[in-house]
């Protein structure tokens, strides 16, 4: 288990950005000022990544995620650096699938977006002006509703996760602590 955590605490230390680097965005260099945003606790935590979920998942467009999850993180008091790295979770690699997801939850709650047409104008290579067309007049609504709900589902797993995460982390790290200190 420790060569996980090692691992994700690696991961997390290279994608979270800087307090230097966030002061350099003029919407979240007041931010900065507020200390209680920026320290790791066990409510921080899992809000800062419920943030990161929610905010990551339902607005795809990459600099209005970390403005929004950081902006987000004030009412919440949710850690700012770990809701800035986890809106990464959208990438050009995960876009696709996610909006694929969203499309398709949004039309089981009966909103119609031909998927047909989707993998068509994939096939083809349709140009950007084709893509949007066809999502502010087909996908839009079955899009909204999709990521909604998955981010919101992402966002409530990712709280619990992180939470029971840190509540065994810091458990186990209390029994070491008292183990050290039975031992001498």
């Amino acid at each position: 288990m420790s060569g996980l955590t090692s691992r994700i605490t690696g991961w997390l230390n290279r994608t979270m950005p800087s307090r230097e680097q966030l002061e350099r965005i003029p919407l979240i260099s007041p931010l900065t000022r507020r200390p209680e945003l920026w320290l790791f606790t066990r409510r921080s935590v899992p809000r800062g990544v419920a943030v990161g979920l929610l905010v990551g998942i339902f607005a795809l467009i990459p600099g209005v995620q970390i403005i929004g999850a950081a902006l987000m993180c004030v009412p919440c008091r949710a850690n700012i650096p770990l809701a800035a790295a986890l809106t990464f979770l959208s990438n050009p690699g995960t876009t696709p699938f996610i909006l694929a997801g969203a499309i398709y939850v949004g039309n089981l709650f009966g909103y119609h977006a031909d998927l047909k047409t989707l993998e068509e104008m994939h096939a083809r290579g349709a140009s950007l002006g084709e893509w949007g067309y066809w999502l502010v007049s087909d996908a839009a609504p079955a899009l909204l509703v999709g990521l909604f709900i998955i981010s919101t589902i992402a966002a409530s797993l990712g709280y619990l996760l992180s939470s029971w995460i840190w509540r065994a982390w810091v458990g186990r790290t209390l029994r070491n602590k008292q183990r050290r200190i039975m031992d001498r």
